[in-house]
């Protein structure tokens, strides 16, 4: 197991165990942080919209054209932190990472 920080729209901050093969939707729903995942993990509707901490993000495999129009279309964009959280999946290499859950739109 590994773990992620997680702060959640209140601004309060978690620490979860995280299993290495589940997505980061999976893992935040799953633990009731704010994460409303709508479409299931089809990248379709940007209701698991996150943002991951700057010290990880150039750790996280590049955005898919999909994911990168959602991610653009939200309000509160950040070119450099906004990510599907469907779209990210856990691994060893990703232990400690931190992120927090993006305002609801």
């Amino acid at each position: 197991m590994s773990t992620l920080y997680v702060t959640n729209r209140a601004g309060d901050q978690h620490q979860i165990e995280a299993k290495a093969g589940t997505t980061l939707m999976e893992i935040l729903r799953d633990n009731d942080m704010d994460v409303e995942a709508i479409c299931g993990g089809c990248c379709s509707c940007a209701t698991c919209h996150i943002f991951i901490d700057d010290s990880w993000a150039d750790k996280i495999p590049a955005r898919s054209d999909d994911e990168q129009e959602l991610v653009e279309e939200t309000e509160t964009y950040k070119p450099n932190n906004s990510r599907l959280s469907c779209q990210v999946t856990m691994t060893d290499e990703l232990d400690g990472l931190s992120l927090t859950v993006a305002p609801e739109e």
